[in-house]
């Protein structure tokens, strides 16, 4: 399947909705949020408002930006969503929501977070592993917080259990500038599965 990239990039952002997290976590979600807005780009998330989900919300919103939140009716009904989106989805399941962020967006990019962004960014890296879709995944390593993940990630390489060419499909970025112009220049490398 070829995916051509809408421009500007509508971006996928998988981060945490906790809202107990450090100052520069939640700064570097807003600056985000911001730099998309500031690019022109869709930020496509979970539609929560606390913690880093909130906070890149916040940012696009305050600098002009679009912004599409996908949550699931359990968690609307909690009142999680963020008020003031430019468009909100209201899916049944976790596996639409991933669903629709996909469909939604041209690049899948991880800031900090917890157990679903860890599912959600490994997921998004297989399925481009398996040819599922041809987007950018990315990491935004903010004060060295994905260090762990990369490790174990070529730890996978160094015993086999992962192509070190496979393992290159993840971007990783400690400054979101040069992370978003790595989206906007990804190419597909057209791998092979095997």
């Amino acid at each position: 399947m070829t995916e051509t990239p809408r421009s500007p990039l509508a971006v996928c952002v998988f981060c945490g909705a906790k809202p107990a997290v450090g100052e520069a976590y939640l700064e570097a979600a807003r600056g985000f949020g911001e730099l998309l807005a500031r690019r022109g780009s869709t930020l496509v998330f979970g539609a929560g408002r606390t913690g880093m989900m909130g906070a890149a919300a916040d940012g696009a919103i305050a600098a002009g930006g679009e912004t599409i939140g996908i949550i699931p009716e359990t968690l609307m009904d909690l009142e999680l969503a963020h008020p003031d989106l430019t468009e909100l989805h209201v899916v049944q399941t976790m596996h639409e929501r991933k669903g629709l962020m996909h469909e939604l967006s041209d690049a899948l990019v991880a800031l900090p977070g917890g157990l679903g962004t860890f599912e959600e960014i490994l997921e998004a890296l297989t399925w481009s592993v398996l040819k599922y879709h041809t987007k950018p995944v990315a990491l935004l390593d903010v004060d060295g917080y994905w260090a762990p993940l990369i490790a174990t990630l070529d730890r996978a390489v160094e015993e086999g259990f992962f192509r070190a060419d496979h393992r290159a499909l993840l971007i990783v970025e400690s400054d979101p500038v040069r992370l978003y112009e790595a989206l906007a220049s990804w190419q597909d490398p057209n791998l092979s599965i095997v």
